[in-house]
């Protein structure tokens, strides 16, 4: 019996403050600024590799294999 009051009851539509597409609008606007954040950081490593190179010679000449600090 009840759930046949529930099956037989109208359902009420929850009002939005905005239209749905603004939904996805306001989603693709959020990914489109995280994928320029990311693209801006693309190769970033390549334009430090001068910095790598000396601090990778730096620790080489420094490492014995007993001296090694295990980080």
């Amino acid at each position: 019996m009840i759930l046949l009051a529930v099956a037989a009851a109208e359902e009420h539509a929850a009002p939005l403050f905005m239209p749905n597409w603004a939904f996805a609008l306001i989603a693709f606007i959020v990914f489109l600024l995280l994928g320029i954040v990311t693209w801006s950081f693309r190769d970033v490593a390549n334009r430090h590799a001068h910095k790598v190179d000396a601090a990778a010679a730096d620790h080489s000449a420094h490492s014995g294999a007993g001296e090694h600090s295990g980080h």
